[in-house]
């Protein structure tokens, strides 16, 4: 891993929660940020990222990105890949379509922006690759099967490749974010759970920050979240 006054990092299907809180822990430590969206507009307020507009589902916009972030700013050291789609509903009424872009969104694109960063990381022999999962990644819930579906070919990309690089120095690891994670204001969910009973996006952040700065010789693949009033 670069010093991190020089580290680049990636986010991908950046907003304001999650997303957010990882772009200000990685500036906080020194990094270079750049954040991937397909609506950027909605990203002015990080005044100190590079911002892209991208659509991680299609191949074309994927690789568009990371030859612009090539001539911006370099290879990333660090790429985390946030973007999922849900579509709910029994199985007799799901519509098609809804699966199909929930698959394309939270499993496909996961692959197009590994293979991206995987092309540019190879040649440097380091980086790391981050994939964000949920509950859902080793859960699948009653009327959710394609968030499940997507989820868990996320986790399946993500140990695949971890057997692939790591060998070649490329930190892959996935998150299982099992909890609702906190919005700015709180909302009424959180206000029913109490203190502390779903997961503060900031938290999460230092623990994605603090896996990327681990030695080699002692890397995490995976990664449970979960508040401590949570049922596994």
């Amino acid at each position: 891993m670069q010093a991190e006054s020089k580290a680049l990092a990636l986010i991908v299907g950046a907003g304001s929660g999650l997303s957010g809180s990882l772009a200000k822990a990685c500036a906080g430590a020194g990094m270079r940020v750049a954040l991937a969206a397909r609506n950027i507009d909605k990203l002015k307020t990080f005044a100190d990222a590079r911002l892209y507009a991208c659509d991680a589902a299609d191949p074309a916009q994927v690789e568009k990105l990371f030859a612009a972030l090539e001539r911006d700013c370099g290879t990333p050291d660090l790429v985390v890949y946030n973007p999922s789609y849900r579509a709910r509903g029994a199985i007799t009424t799901l519509d098609p379509e809804e699966v199909r872009r929930a698959l394309l969104v939270t499993a496909f694109g996961g692959f197009l922006v590994a293979q991206a960063a995987a092309k540019r990381m190879l040649e440097h022999g380091r980086g790391s690759l981050f994939f964000t999962g949920a509950s859902a990644s080793i859960k699948g819930y009653a009327e959710s099967a394609p968030f499940a579906m997507g989820k868990f070919a996320l986790r399946g990309l993500a140990q695949s490749l971890a057997r692939e690089l790591g060998p070649k120095g490329i930190h892959v690891a996935h998150f299982v974010i099992d909890g609702g994670i906190l919005k700015a204001g709180g909302d009424a969910r959180a206000a029913s759970r109490g203190a502390d009973g779903m997961l503060d996006p900031e938290a999460i952040a230092e623990a994605y920050l603090s896996t990327h700065r681990q030695h080699r010789s002692a890397w995490t693949f995976e990664l449970d979240l979960r508040p401590w009033v949570e049922r596994f």
